[in-house]
């Protein structure tokens, strides 16, 4: 008897370890699809709905700027809210002080009353509150005036990445100028239609003795020309066709339009062309240039940023000896160590 006990109690003790090996072995898998709860998804969905809730809240427009645009302008100048309320409390406490100064001048220049300085002292009370509420008047205003000039800088850069382009290489579809960001140096020309032609001339044709290089060196120093043709009342109009027919002259020899195509785009989607433009072409008209004849270009960095506006052809022999120097890339663009050496 005391044998089968000890028989009956090794079964039970074995069958309790077998159960136990079989709970910590990896259960199979055949058969069994992987089925993710409704809250599973439910949660991603909200997940995404959240997200394209604060893109659209990010660029809702509030007197003409964006949530995100003034959000910028915020981490670009991040004291420039706490310089203006310093200033604005202090012009009101200024103001508040001469109303009183005032009186009290006022009271004084009467006479009859005890409580009151003489005139001479309450008149320089009234001088110094004077003083105060004007001059901190003017440098809260001029951070006002500070703040709105980032908003339309911060805007408007945010429309020049927003152009859309056209390579003139063939099969090569349209961007945006933020695609070139990092990649390529960006020159807008605008101007009539002997500008352009001009332009078309000077990377087209051979204009001196020996054959125009420009359009490979220009390619070699990243740079990427917009020409953009306005008619006679400064509209932008299809540059395209001006340039590919534009007519040589006496001294443009073996004209090609296509020899810069891989320097080239044209303008697309030309109302947003004419919303970002003109602008520049009011500026330079109330400077007294002739922006049809003489034309306007805007030199734009490699990280989007806005390097001179000038009149005139854009100076390709200078951009091809110092355009690395001059937009800074040789120096700060990060991730460039591989072209320009250096850590």
């Amino acid at each position: 008897l005391s044998q089968n006990n000890t028989t009956m109690r090794l079964t039970i003790l074995i069958s309790c370890l077998l159960a136990s090996a079989s709970a910590f072995t990896k259960p199979q898998l055949s058969g069994v699809r992987n089925i993710q709860s409704p809250a599973v998804n439910n949660r991603n969905r909200i997940v995404v709905s959240s997200s394209n809730e604060n893109e659209a809240a990010l660029g809702e427009k509030m007197n003409g700027y964006t949530v995100k645009q003034r959000l910028r302008e915020e981490v670009e100048s991040p004291f420039r809210k706490v310089r203006l309320a310093f200033f604005g409390i202090s012009a009101f406490s200024a103001l508040t002080a001469l109303y009183f100064s005032a009186l009290v001048a006022i009271k004084a220049n009467i006479g009859g009353y005890a409580d009151v300085p003489p005139l001479d002292e309450a008149l320089v009370q009234v001088a110094i509150n004077s003083g105060g509420a004007l001059g901190f008047g003017l440098l809260a205003a001029r951070e006002i005036k500070v703040g709105q000039g980032n908003l339309e800088r911060i805007a408007k850069g945010g429309l020049l990445a927003r152009l859309v382009v056209e390579p003139a290489a063939e099969e090569a579809s349209k961007r945006t100028l933020k695609d070139y960001r990092r990649i390529s140096r960006v020159i807008v020309a605008a101007g009539g239609a002997e500008y352009i032609r001009s332009l078309s001339m000077s990377l087209c044709s051979d204009q001196l003795a020996d054959e125009n290089t420009l359009p490979a060196a220009l390619a070699g120093v990243d740079v990427m020309i917009v020409p953009v043709l306005l008619d006679e009342n400064f509209n932008v109009v299809g540059t395209k066709s001006a340039w590919r027919s534009a007519t040589p002259g006496e001294n443009d020899r073996n004209f090609d339009s296509t020899r810069a195509d891989e320097v080239i785009c044209f303008p697309s989607v030309l109302s947003m062309w004419q919303e970002y433009i003109d602008s520049d072409v009011k500026t330079a008209q109330g400077q007294g240039f002739d922006v049809l004849s003489k034309g306007i270009t805007i030199t734009v960095k490699k990280n989007g940023r806005i390097l001179r506006r000038a009149t005139g052809l854009p100076p390709f022999g200078d951009m091809v000896g110092m355009m690395e120097v001059a937009d800074g890339s040789k120096f700060g663009m990060p991730g460039d160590s591989e072209k320009y050496g250096g850590p």
